[in-house]
């Protein structure tokens, strides 16, 4: 499909997204979203496809949402429209994604990076919710992800003052993965995806699942979910041949079933 806001490139069985608004910073608006919204679509539905990347530009993975879109709404036209629904529809994406960030991902561009199941900084990465500069709060989840990432403390006065975070600050603190030269960021990005894309898709997906899982249940109820999912892999054929390739000292061949 042809996008005007983003660029797809399938890589053997890895999707390369890349957010394609140079003048703009890429800056994220609804056209942004609806095709971000039938990209990772595309991209769930392939079973060619095992993992994904999401990216920018060197200077830019996201500069914010698009301010001009907002600036002259009200609360009625906010409100009635949901303003920034159908983000839920890209965390929703059940295979593994990657944000590679380099440069600025402030706003909603933090936001969309956060929304990644991790993120993978260049060394000239800088995060930030700055959204009170404009008499506004985050509101595509910056406020709920980053306490989850960083804690309560760092949370609040990067919201409260709209200070950047660098990327070692923000490895340090646990927003990020790793941290790389920039300029090797799409490799290594694409190195780690082809890394998880080489595993057994259903275990890829249910250990997502897992993950996502310790941050909605209590302790309890997280493991007694976890141990299901455990289980429920020994239903598979992966399962099988994963354990048969051990046992037999060669490679697995999965099939995703």
């Amino acid at each position: 499909m042809n996008y005007e806001n983003i660029l797809v490139e399938q890589r053997g069985a890895v999707t390369l997204i890349t957010l394609n608004r140079p003048k703009a910073l890429n800056a994220l608006n609804t056209a942004v979203l609806k095709e971000l919204i039938d990209a990772f679509a595309a991209f769930d539905a392939d079973d060619s496809q095992r993992c994904a990347v999401l990216t920018g530009s060197e200077k830019a993975f996201a500069a914010g949402a698009d301010i001009k879109e907002m600036e002259s709404q009200g609360f009625a036209s906010m409100y009635a429209s949901n303003f920034f629904q159908g983000w839920e529809k890209v965390t929703s994406t059940r295979k593994p994604w990657i944000a590679a960030v380099a440069g600025y991902a402030l706003g909603g561009g933090c936001e969309v990076a956060m929304m990644a199941d991790f993120i993978i900084a260049g060394d000239n990465a800088q995060f930030g919710q700055p959204e009170i500069k404009l008499g506004v709060t985050p509101g595509m989840g910056g406020s709920q992800r980053l306490t989850l990432a960083v804690g309560k403390a760092k949370a609040m006065e990067m919201c409260l003052t709209g200070r950047m975070m660098g990327a070692e600050e923000a490895e340090r603190s646990g927003l990020v993965a790793r941290v790389v030269p920039a300029g090797t960021l799409i490799d290594e990005a694409m190195k780690t995806a082809e890394a998880i894309a080489a595993m057994a898709p259903l275990a890829a997906m249910a250990t997502k699942e897992q993950i996502n899982a310790a941050f909605e249940m209590p302790l309890a109820q997280g493991i007694a979910y976890e141990r299901r999912l455990f289980h429920g892999l020994f239903g598979t054929e992966d399962q099988k041949e994963g354990m048969a390739a051990f046992v037999g000292k060669r490679e697995a061949e999965w099939k995703g079933r």
